[in-house]
């Protein structure tokens, strides 16, 4: 099958980090497609089933799946689907810890031709109530400690949810996940075309309310090979990704990306994140492939890592831009540099930094093989090098990718997202000489003070490179004069106190790093940060607060100005 020799040739190139390789493979898009049976199950199940494809632990207890374990079981949750009157198209909402259930659900949903919605856990059933609104889902699948949450969002709507599953327990009007095991283990397949929707994924988006973004078959599962060209993990690595469920940088790097190579993956279920014992899991288990956000990497270097002695062979972050004094300090502690790289929701990973390839501190790296990545203006003109503008991706290219089909029931918004030949990211930045792209942060992020545009990103990296400082965010502030001022959000680490010797300390640090328009002029000490669920920092809430003269009642701050303010 073309599909399947695309695969192994791809497969190989990424081992072997020969990305001119990868750039020359061609495949004309196929009417059907089900990446369960065509890859999954022919090039990984078929060729390595016995072979670890998941390794969970939480707390003192583990267990290992084979590829044959996984396929089985998503079979027998496919039949007790079936059995409880679900058909194709149905749509799923998962609500799940870190559970091998994740795992089992996406399987299935794909087998199956669902359509699958992931929830993050910590939504409320308010939050709920709202997802309904947009889109009740035939199918809820959660656990017993989420269980009343989901009955309490249905009673609200006033409308029932067709079938109920539950992991970990019984509860009344729920169907039990352990019902499975009594069911076969072989099931048949869908025929499912390769535009059919497979994943509608709200968007956590650092602005605005969530969208609800629609992947297909075919686009998203294959897309995903520009993922794993970027975290380069290959069989016979065990791949961590530290991400929960119901975000897409979930789907990106804990599932599509590694089982794309027949990788294993590692998932530790913990009740809090806890540096240490992140860093015992991940020598313990032998992780040699490692991707986790800036945020997460910020906590994890402020431990001894050197001492851990660690296996890793490859390292990324993603979910927001890297700062090269992250960077600098992992590659001190273990011996390889962290790759930065980019996408979104929409897409797969469309820019990175490769295995192998040369590394540019404070750049995003290179567009990956899938994509025609250019900056652009809002007219579709590529720009020059060095000159802002927005990161685009040509789609008149006729080479498959990762690209999602629309914003469900949202024509303007996706019109506004595809335009002259190119789909518009709404991220700036700008690509230097050697095409190296640049990040500057979301267009609605960009900071316009006294005639100049600050990419809040470039300030937050300075601050962030304070031996005092966890993380920050930057913000503009309305200021009579200029306009608006840059103002700074701070969180210290533990055990350092805010006070106004500090906060003049970070003002000449900034000065001494920044030019002088781009120093905060406004530096407000924070216990917490508002952020996604994925962990990206909210600044439209900042932002908001500070256009209407809010403080926080509950967040406890200290707020100092710049002496020449």
């Amino acid at each position: 099958m073309e599909i399947q020799n695309y695969y192994k040739n791809a497969r190989k190139a990424i081992s072997e980090n020969n990305f001119s390789a990868l750039r020359e493979l061609n495949l004309k898009k196929p009417v059907y497609f089900n990446w369960v049976e065509d890859i999954f199950h022919a090039l990984n199940v078929e060729a390595f089933g016995d072979d670890n494809a998941l390794i969970w632990r939480y707390k003192e207890k583990d267990r290992y799946y084979t590829f044959s374990d996984i396929y089985k079981i998503s079979n027998q949750f496919l039949n007790l689907l079936r059995k409880h009157g679900a058909s194709k198209g149905d749509r799923i909402y998962s609500l799940l810890p870190l559970v091998p259930a994740n795992w089992i659900s996406i399987i299935t949903t794909i087998k199956g031709g669902f359509i699958l919605t992931p929830t993050a856990t910590n939504l409320s059933s308010r939050d709920l109530r709202y997802r309904f609104d947009s889109l009740l889902p035939e199918i809820f699948i959660t656990d017993i400690q989420n269980a009343a949450k989901i009955d309490e969002a249905e009673k609200e709507f006033g409308q029932q949810i067709k079938l109920k599953i539950c992991v970990g327990g019984d509860r009344n009007g729920w169907v039990n996940f352990d019902d499975l095991l009594e069911l076969p283990t072989e099931a048949e397949a869908e025929k499912t075309k390769s535009d059919d929707p497979v994943l509608y994924f709200f968007t956590s988006g650092t602005t605005g309310l969530p969208k609800i973004v629609v992947h297909t078959h075919f686009t998203y599962p294959f897309g995903h090979l520009s993922t794993a060209s970027w975290l380069g993990c290959r069989h016979g690595d065990i791949h961590y990704n530290i991400s929960s469920p119901g975000w897409a940088k979930f789907a990106w790097s804990s599932f599509f990306a590694p089982w794309n190579m027949g990788a294993t993956i590692f998932a530790n279920q913990v009740d809090k994140f806890l540096p240490r014992e992140q860093l015992e899991a991940m020598r313990d288990y032998g992780v040699t492939s490692f991707c986790g956000s800036p945020t997460v990497l910020r906590l994890l270097i402020q431990e001894d890592i050197v001492s851990y002695k660690l296996k890793l062979r490859t390292s990324c972050a993603a979910g927001e831009a890297l700062n090269p004094d992250i960077i600098q300090r992992w590659h001190d502690a273990t011996g390889i540099y962290i790759r930065d790289g980019y996408g979104q929701t929409e897409t797969t990973a469309l820019v990175g930094n490769l295995l192998g390839g040369k590394v540019k501190s404070g750049s995003m790296g290179l567009p990956l093989f899938m994509y025609d990545v250019v900056i652009c203006d809002e007219h579709g003109q590529e720009v020059p090098p060095l000159e802002e503008g927005v990161i685009c991706v040509r789609t008149n290219t006729n080479k498959p990718n990762g690209l999602f089909l629309e914003y469900l029931n949202d024509e303007e918004r996706t019109k506004k997202s595809f335009k002259h030949d190119l789909y518009y990211t709404g991220d700036k930045a700008y690509r230097d000489e050697e095409g190296y792209i640049k990040f500057i942060g979301r267009d609605d992020d960009v900071i316009k003070a006294s005639a100049y545009r600050i990419g809040p990103f470039e300030v937050e990296s300075i601050l962030n490179e304070h031996q005092a400082v966890v993380e920050s965010a930057v913000v503009a502030s309305p200021h009579k004069l200029r306009g608006y001022a840059v103002k700074a959000f701070v969180l210290l680490k533990s055990g350092i106190a805010p006070n106004k010797e500090l906060a003049d300390d970070l003002f000449s640090f900034s000065q001494e790093h920044l030019a002088k328009y781009k120093v905060p002029r406004i530096i407000e000490f924070r216990t917490e940060l508002p952020k996604t669920i994925s962990g990206k920092i909210r600044r439209i809430e900042l932002r908001t607060k500070e256009a209407e003269n809010k403080k926080d009642d509950v967040v406890q701050t200290h707020e100092y100005f710049h002496s020449k303010y």
